[in-house]
């Protein structure tokens, strides 16, 4: 492998602020990176080498940004007015937004190097794409941020963005073996990307450390405190939190959490195990709720005019989401204040949750991206939350979930730091 493929974001940034790498370096290893693997791993929808030495070319001219030369995969639900837009579905093959997401104009002006587009499932729902996990090409990467996660994974970008509206950005990075950031609900501004529920959807990064997933989120947020220093962050105070229903849990999740308790512990850690709150297991429900009402009114124009033109799965998906009626989400959003204070309660003697990522490693075939169970309840309550690489099981990566409160990112990415240093998960998939 090329060594500066090996250099994590954070290092390569420096080296290309302080010009003893180019943007114009980076965008050659990255684009001969990617037609190395992406035959295989098909993580992008679009790339194209020359857009890229173009750009790489215009940053060297202007100079160093805080996210100097960063290699950047954009999700294909993110608008991007130099590259097609097609929110995963044959409906807008090849269309292209007049403008750029908040995010990505964001990412440029940083100094970021966008190499192509990623593939999303179906408007981020269920429907699989063509994107294999670059661990084992027979099983899928999950999703919906599938090509986000499998091309950090593979090494074809440091950065991607991702976005969960219920596990699209945790889950598929334990099954790619990545650092997937969920922030707090709004954190990151999500104008601009193919809106599912507007309560729900979460714009995030999928990067290889979580030192790189709170820079990006530093400068992207306009919050420099969120930035990790070189220093092991103090040791925190964790609770295990056998997220419910804690049976789907199979060997390689259970392995993974007693693997991080063993890890946090001998780091000096401490962990308690949390009583889960009796009202908790409704968050699924209320999640379904919240999701149905507000998806069906967000997608009314596929489901009016673009119909037969959507994946069967997509159509499925969006007729059951439609049975939720207006009496259904009004009584979920009213449920919400009694769950929340039923866990901060909960969560009062600890500094950050550690629970399950998904069911186990990544499911063999793609009739299913895996199922968000795990992440749902994160999502419906706004925490900021991390995927943390922790074990492999039969071959596969395995990851655990940080959660904090919301708002309290820096917090939670303190400690999601101090549990990666336990564990030194997964590598790149070489």
């Amino acid at each position: 492998m090329n060594d500066l493929l090996k250099l994590d974001a954070t290092d390569l940034i420096a080296k290309v602020s302080s010009g003893a790498i180019r943007h114009r370096d980076v965008a050659e290893a990255y684009i001969e990176r990617i037609a190395e693997k992406d035959s295989d791993v098909e993580a992008y929808i679009y790339h194209d080498p020359e857009q890229v030495r173009a750009a790489a070319d215009a940053l060297d001219a202007a100079g160093a940004g805080p996210l100097a030369g960063l290699p950047t995969g954009v999700k294909d639900v993110i608008d991007t007015a130099d590259m097609p837009t097609g929110y995963g579905s044959e409906a807008y093959a090849g269309k292209q937004p007049y403008w750029d997401a908040p995010c990505v104009v964001q990412t440029k002006a940083a100094g970021g190097l966008i190499l192509g587009k990623t593939v999303s499932t179906e408007f981020a729902m269920a429907s699989s794409g063509k994107t294999r996990n670059p661990w084992n090409f027979g099983h899928t990467p999950g999703g919906s941020s599938s090509g986000s996660c499998a091309a950090v994974a593979a090494g074809m970008a440091l950065m991607a963005f991702g976005t969960q509206t219920a596990g699209s950005i945790i889950r598929p990075s334990s099954y790619c073996g990545v650092v997937g950031y969920k922030p707090s609900f709004g954190l990151l501004e999500p104008a601009e990307v193919k809106v599912l529920a507007h309560s729900l959807d979460t714009l995030g990064v999928v990067t290889r450390t979580v030192c790189d997933a709170a820079l990006v989120a530093s400068v992207l947020a306009g919050r420099p405190s969120l930035s990790l220093r070189d220093a092991l962050p103090a040791a925190p105070r964790v609770g295990l939190f056998k997220t419910p229903p804690f049976d789907l849990a199979e060997d390689g999740t259970t392995e993974a959490l007693d693997y991080a308790i063993k890890r946090i512990e001998a780091a000096g850690g401490t962990v308690v195990e949390i009583d889960v709150p009796e009202n908790f297991v409704t968050t699924h429900d209320l999640h379904a709720a919240v999701m149905g009402w507000e998806v069906t009114r967000a997608l009314s124009y596929e489901r009016t005019v673009l119909w037969d033109q959507l994946t069967q799965t997509t159509r499925d998906f969006l007729t059951e989401k439609a049975l939720v009626d207006a009496p259904a989400y009004d009584a979920a959003l009213a449920a919400l204040p009694k769950v929340r204070a039923a866990l901060a309660e909960a969560m009062a003697d600890v500094d950050v949750l550690l629970a399950p990522s998904a069911p186990g490693v990544a499911p063999e075939g793609f009739a299913s991206t895996g199922a968000p169970a795990f992440n749902t309840p994160w999502t419906l309550l706004h925490m900021p939350a991390l995927n943390v690489p922790a074990i492999f099981k039969d071959g596969l990566p395995v990851g655990v979930q940080v959660i904090g409160r919301v708002g309290e990112d820096a917090r939670t990415l303190q400690a999601a730091r101090f549990v990666e240093a336990a564990l030194d998960g997964a590598k790149v998939a070489v």
